[in-house]
């Protein structure tokens, strides 16, 4: 397999074939010497292949923009002493909940680790060949104020946000939103219901989300669209970063 010219190098990588053009380059004919040309393709091909897949997990998880991009389901501290389900966990990493579109919610004190879990949870989706995305509720309010002075700004930030097949909101009611912020949360759950999975990070339980937001109708709507079909996990009272900061 050696000895490929340069034209059929261009001509590869004008068909998007980088991968296998490389695992090509690298591949060592004295490991495979007896094999037919199909067996010794087939190496090469499927070393190409796992190289694209990394490749493509690895942009997924880059532009998730995690804010803790080391977060792993595999590797959580303390598991039994905050109360975590692991059967719970274990089915969460399976993704199975987004082929329904159910939501899922980590509620607990402040420190219990609702960001790391949310994070583990959108690389696992990443991991997956899923499309995810995090963001702080105070950065959403942020970004809906800017759109709100572009052309179109309103229009594109829905589309963006109702686009990712996973969405995890983290310090989620944090602040009491304004009328404006309520409005755009219930047109992007709208958007999003039956369509994707959101994941909720907080520290406020569900009897006081109605409170936070509001209310009034707008509060009532955007917990319909969220209540009926999410999974709930107690993230606990253990202050996960005393825990990490006395293991350092």
């Amino acid at each position: 397999m050696k000895g490929i010219d340069i034209e059929t190098k261009r001509k590869l990588r004008e068909m998007g074939a980088t991968p296998l053009l490389e695992a090509i380059e690298a591949h060592d004919d004295t490991l495979t010497f007896g094999m037919s040309f199909g067996e010794r393709l087939r190496l090469i091909v499927d070393e190409a292949h796992s190289t694209f897949n990394h490749a493509k997990i690895e942009g997924l998880i880059r532009r998730a923009g995690l804010r803790y991009p080391g977060a792993d389901l595999r590797r959580l501290d303390m598991v039994e002493e905050r109360g975590l389900d692991r059967n719970v966990l274990a089915q969460l990493a399976t993704c199975s909940f987004i082929e329904r579109q159910q939501n899922v919610v980590f509620q607990g004190f402040t420190g219990s680790g609702k960001s790391y879990l949310g994070c583990a949870l959108a690389k696992q989706a990443c991991q997956h060949r899923i499309r995810a995305h995090y963001i702080r509720m105070p950065d959403l309010e942020e970004a809906w104020a800017l759109a709100g002075d572009k052309p179109q700004g309103a229009t594109k930030f829905l589309k963006k946000y109702a686009a990712f097949t996973l969405l995890v909101i983290d310090e989620w009611l944090l602040d009491h939103p304004d009328d404006a912020m309520r409005s755009m949360l219930l047109e992007l759950l709208e958007r999003r219901y039956d369509t994707g999975s959101t994941v909720f990070c907080t520290q406020y339980a569900k009897k006081d989300w109605h409170q936070r937001l509001g209310s009034g109708v707008h509060a009532h709507a955007i917990m319909d669209r969220i209540v009926h079909n999410t999974i709930w996990v107690d993230t606990g009272n253990q202050n996960m970063r005393e825990h990490t900061t006395m293991n350092q």
